[in-house]
């Protein structure tokens, strides 16, 4: 396949629960080896949009628009062909071990599930395999470990089965929801660098939904901002810490601490997500920020390219000032 060929499209993806809109038009392109990080509060669409492109949304979810998989449509695709994709080319890792897993079923049965499913393994070749994902997932005594229930299990490694059930269809793109969420620090940094060495070891791409901007800048080439069911701001992740073009990205960036320079207020952005059934004219953001003017309020603008940015190939944000990417101050991040 060609670089430039994304592996997955989303194409005006948009969900509505009840009539109410979760998602209004996401576009992402995810090309094959590479990482890509989604962040924003909790609210803005980044599960949902995964969990709609996957067919994972109730029946109750309205959901419109295309994703294509090397130009094979997954939505309304049949449950044949969906089960074939999920957990096999495109799997997901959520963010709570302890609900994902089934607590009445032992840790290597779950994982070998997923082994029959998506390779045809059982018996003592399923068993044998399960024993190596849970060496290369890094399950200390795995042996002993396999049979072992998921409460006796830490989070920590718990949450290495979920991504060994992950890694048991060999899948070209991995989706992982906040993986990190319920550890502490150091299993935490453990985590993400089990993923970064999986990915550079399967060449498979990485999806990172996280609140944890420090985290995406070290994981992800390149990072999309979500809010209010958009995608606000797309740009290679070197980029977007150095120029960020939409004032909320740039809102984000400054609430964080800055680990050099003098010590500093941080700033918060005022307000709330806003509620989707009650979504203000024009911009979404325009309520909570400080660069607002009168045309904010007539129409939501589209995703548009910014001024270049040096090494930044596409730079692309959803605000009437895009002309001029805004630097921001020296950060360094965790």
């Amino acid at each position: 396949m060609p670089d430039d060929t994304p592996l997955l499209t989303i194409r005006g993806l948009t969900v509505a629960f009840a009539g109410v809109p979760a998602l209004r038009g996401v576009d992402l392109d995810i090309h094959a080896g590479e990482s890509l990080g989604l962040v924003g509060e909790s609210g803005c669409g980044k599960s949902v949009t995964w969990l709609a492109a996957l067919g994972l949304l109730p029946a109750t979810a309205a959901v419109r628009g295309s994703v294509t998989l090397e130009g094979q449509e997954l939505l309304g695709a049949p449950p044949a062909r969906l089960d074939a994709v999920r957990g096999g080319r495109v799997a997901m890792i959520f963010q709570d071990p302890s609900s994902a897993l089934n607590p009445v079923r032992r840790v290597g049965a779950q994982v070998a599930e997923a082994l029959a499913l998506h390779r045809g393994m059982r018996g003592a070749a399923a068993r044998a395999e399960v024993l190596r994902l849970f060496d290369q997932v890094g399950i200390p005594d795995a042996a002993r470990r396999i049979d072992a229930w998921p409460h006796e299990m830490s989070g920590g490694q718990n949450q290495r089965v979920m991504i060994a059930i992950a890694l048991a269809g060999r899948p070209e793109i991995l989706v992982a929801d906040e993986p990190t969420t319920a550890l502490d620090a150091t299993i935490q940094a453990q985590i993400l660098d089990l993923l970064r060495r999986l990915q550079a070891e399967t060449g498979m791409a990485l999806v990172l939904i996280s609140h944890d901007l420090g985290v995406v800048a070290d994981m992800c080439r390149r990072v999309g901002v979500m809010y209010a069911g958009r995608v606000v701001e797309m740009a290679e992740s070197d980029a977007l810490f150095a120029h960020p073009a939409h004032p909320y990205t740039r809102g984000l960036l400054a609430a964080l601490p800055d680990l050099l320079g003098p010590r500093r207020r941080l700033a918060s952005i005022p307000g709330a997500v806003p509620e989707p059934w009650n979504l203000p004219p024009g911009c979404p953001f325009a309520p909570r920020c400080a660069e607002a003017i009168a045309a904010c309020s007539a129409a939501e603008p589209a995703l548009a390219e910014t001024a270049p940015d040096p090494g930044s190939p596409s730079h692309r944000a959803a605000c009437i000032r895009v002309a001029a990417p805004t630097p921001t101050p020296h950060l360094v991040l965790a």
